[in-house]
């Protein structure tokens, strides 16, 4: 009996111990965690760290990361790391930014002829993805060369053609016994070029390049997915890639007061299996604002978008997407676009809400396709047409009307000069396919034209239009807009919630707003 009992008691003591372990483990004091790039050390046991990077790897469930106001030369990878839904990892920027360039090596540009230099190592590896998103920042500003990661580029200068402040590439040929082997991989080998003006130092001319892929970026799946991270108070400028990278499967992700500045692609991309949740966007000069592809889950509140060069925002495949509270002042070759796969079972789907959508020069339109649905209620759209190819579209409470010329605005790119030469009024069509499923009422239409199929509807014969769609009976459409109430997103909260405050100061920005 006696042995038993002790036994019974080692049992006890087991268990015991085993829950004072659970409760000390739950109840451990979170730790901020600090990343100093000047003073820190990635040795040390607490920190300050010296790496982004290093500061992530040891971060555990509760603990912050802080950055100072700083710019930081380095990006930020989360691979497969997770929190608890009680205690997230949070990542803190303070107004950081994590800079995706770095300022060209002089000793490995070379002079061939007068004013005109060529590199040929200026990266380990190239690929023929990352030149389509190539670009020279040159004294600050960004120069494309007409080419962009999802619009149309033109073709690659000779170098005895560039032009001053211009640059160029030109691949290499490979070897007649390596052809074969160069089509199997994706590197690209070859030479780039910039042309200065005359007599002009190298030195002088502030260049840098991208170097850095992305400045925050996700990848892992399975049981190495990213979970409960909170990410806030960041700003991402000059990868060649995206601003905000993210692959693999993540949830529970909250990405708060972020900022993307002339990125080489997207502003954020969710691909795969991606989940999260973003509030308070700022997507400026990048290849396009943004992109979700795959069976991403995203919902987007408070973005502010403008001068973006190949789309404004464009959604694939069969994710499920939200955009409420936004702006976008629209400049890309494409505004909006809705693209779905082949099964109708798994359609691309957007909901939106509460957003203002202006076109700022050259005509262009909202765009859903077959196997899309796009839901949306007080929406404005300013100067841009809007064409349902397939697939379901819900509108209501919405403004669809014409936006003035603009003649004094200069472009913010130089990709951009050819669409801001179209000065004319921008007057919008709405175009129907016969094969949409279209429900709509309370909205107001201010229109060059209307078509379902192939018949057209003048204004007198908007309840023509009304009576075969069985949709419409409370909207109008009006020969001009002056001061219509109860249509469209309510720009007053736009401004006050959305428009960052020093983007409302500039006479770009107060322009394009009515």
């Amino acid at each position: 009996m006696r042995r038993i009992f002790l036994s019974l008691n080692k049992a006890g003591l087991y268990y015991l111990s085993v829950v004072l372990m659970l409760l000390i483990s739950n109840t451990a004091i979170a730790r901020d965690i600090y990343v100093d790039p000047d003073q820190g050390n990635d040795a040390a046991i607490e920190g300050p760290f010296k790496t982004i990077r290093q500061a992530i790897r040891i971060a555990e469930p509760g603990d912050t990361i802080h950055l100072l106001p700083l710019v930081y030369h380095e990006y930020a990878g989360f691979y497969g790391k997770q929190g608890t839904p009680e205690k997230p990892i949070i990542l803190d920027g303070h107004g950081a930014t994590l800079e995706g360039s770095d300022p060209i090596d002089l000793t490995q540009w070379a002079e061939v002829k007068p004013d005109l230099y060529r590199c040929e190592n200026l990266m380990p590896a190239l690929s023929d993805a990352i030149l389509q998103r190539w670009f020279f920042l040159w004294n600050g500003k960004m120069v494309h060369m007409g080419r962009t990661s999802k619009g149309p580029s033109e073709e690659f200068k000779k170098p005895e053609d560039l032009q001053p402040g211009e640059w160029t590439f030109v691949k290499q040929t490979a070897p007649t016994g390596q052809i074969e082997r160069a089509e199997k991989s994706s590197q690209v080998t070859g030479a780039f070029y910039l042309k200065l003006s005359l007599g002009a130092q190298l030195s002088e001319q502030n260049l840098r390049i991208p170097v850095r892929s992305a400045g925050v970026q996700f990848g892992g799946s399975g049981k190495n997915h990213n979970a409960h991270l909170v990410i806030r108070n960041l700003t991402c400028t000059h990868p060649y890639n995206d601003g905000f990278n993210i692959h693999g499967h993540c949830e529970n992700v909250l990405f708060e007061n972020i900022r993307a500045i002339e990125c080489g692609d997207d502003g954020i991309s969710a691909h795969e299996t991606a989940e999260y949740r973003v509030d308070g966007f700022v997507s400026i000069g990048n290849s396009t604002g943004i992109c979700d592809t795959g069976a991403s889950r995203t919902s987007y509140n408070r973005v502010f978008i403008r001068d973006c060069l190949g789309f404004d925002l464009f959604f694939l495949d069969t994710g499920r997407y939200t955009l409420t509270n936004s702006v976008i002042l629209s400049s890309a070759v494409r505004t909006l676009t809705l693209v779905g796969r082949d099964d109708p079972d798994q359609p691309c789907s957007l909901t939106m809400k509460n957003v203002f959508i202006r076109r700022v020069a050259g005509k262009n339109e909202v765009r859903v396709s077959r196997n899309c649905v796009l839901n949306a209620s007080f929406l404005t759209l300013m100067g841009l047409n809007f064409q349902a190819t397939g697939g379901e579209v819900s509108l209501h409470d919405s403004l669809i009307v014409s936006a003035p010329a603009l003649q004094s605005l200069n472009p913010a790119y130089n990709y951009l000069t050819k669409s801001a030469k179209a000065a004319d009024l921008l007057n919008p069509e709405l175009l129907i396919w016969k094969d949409v499923k279209w429900t709509a009422d309370r909205n107001c239409y201010e229109l060059q034209s209307l078509r379902v199929d192939k018949t057209f509807f003048t204004p007198t014969q908007f309840g023509q239009f009304q009576q075969l769609t069985g949709q419409e009976q409370e909207s109008k459409w009006v020969s001009s807009v002056t001061a219509e109430t109860g249509f469209g997103a309510d720009l007053a909260k736009l401004k006050q919630s959305t428009i960052p405050e020093n983007e409302l100061e500039t006479e770009r920005v107060r322009t394009l707003l009515p």
